[in-house]
């Protein structure tokens, strides 16, 4: 076994004083067993959701909760969620998955207006903030606040009520978790009339309708979090890669070993694929 580690992760005659799983072959093999791996495991999870998954948790509360922390931070009076919003947001994010678009605005040309109308929601103002791909509330609203358009929505003054939608489904070929947040006021709550007190949520007894969809915590914890798992995987290639490949690099230079040809492009190649994974499937898309 100590012969077997020396010639996979050390330089010497054995393997052409390059470690073997530097060679050109070794990693084109690893490339392809990934492609394959991803292949196998997205596959597996439209099989058994139950088994293999991606781990999320959502709460209404908790993007509520962080949206008026930031806004109290900025001097902005808090958000109350609306049930009539957080139905508008369904209807929208059910609308996308039925017709696979990823946009404000339909391929048949509904915009997000459309929905607002569907509820009876008389907005003065209104905006809307999409995600998807994301796994915890807060991954969510950290992302929007880093984008400008989102973050002006998040933090405008002129909408005094939002409303949330989380809802899982295939969008664009691969099963995805929706997350729809919609603002609104109206001219009423924008004049001051019929104003809640202004709390982070407002009680349960308020939201007699759609309380699964606004009040309750939207989780799925499969078995194998193949998220997590994907992640750790590729973290351990590439921290395992630069390691061995400093280590090959030191040896050479400390015995003064002289090597006639090289496979720097391989490494390039190997990187630049492990990274495009992690781009890919470490976090989520906003719009």
């Amino acid at each position: 076994m100590k012969e077997f580690l020396h010639h996979l992760f050390i330089p010497h005659e054995s393997n052409n004083y390059r470690a073997k799983f530097l060679h050109h072959k070794t990693i084109l093999n690893i490339i392809l067993a990934l492609f394959i791996t991803q292949l196998v495991l997205h596959t597996a999870m439209d099989k058994y959701p139950q088994v293999l998954g991606i781990a999320t948790s959502f709460s209404a509360q908790e993007m509520l909760l962080l949206t008026n922390q930031k806004r109290q931070e900025q001097g902005v009076k808090p958000l109350i969620l609306s049930s009539t919003l957080s139905q508008a947001a369904v209807f929208k994010a059910k609308d996308m998955l039925a017709k696979n678009y990823w946009a404000h605005t339909s391929p048949d040309g509904t915009n997000p207006w459309y929905f607002f109308k569907q509820v009876d929601y008389d907005y003065l103002y209104a905006g809307e903030n999409l995600a998807r791909g994301f796994t915890t509330s807060s991954d969510v609203v950290t992302a929007w606040m880093a984008s400008k358009t989102h973050k002006e929505n998040m933090l405008s003054s002129n909408y005094h009520e939002v409303g949330y939608a989380v809802v899982e489904g295939k969008l664009l070929g691969e099963e995805t978790v929706l997350v729809v947040e919609l603002f609104g006021s109206t001219p009423e709550t924008f004049a001051g009339q019929n104003k809640k007190q202004t709390t982070a949520v407002l009680p349960q007894t308020s939201i007699p309708v759609q309380q699964d969809i606004i009040a309750s915590i939207f989780t799925n914890s499969p078995i194998v979090n193949t998220s997590a798992a994907s992640h750790f995987v590729v973290i351990a290639l590439l921290v395992g890669f630069i390691t061995i490949l400093i280590l090959d690099t030191f040896i050479i230079w400390k015995r003064k070993i002289i090597r006639v040809v090289g496979h720097n492009m391989d490494h390039v190649l190997f990187l630049g694929v492990v990274l495009l994974f992690i781009v890919l499937f470490w976090k989520g898309v906003i719009l």
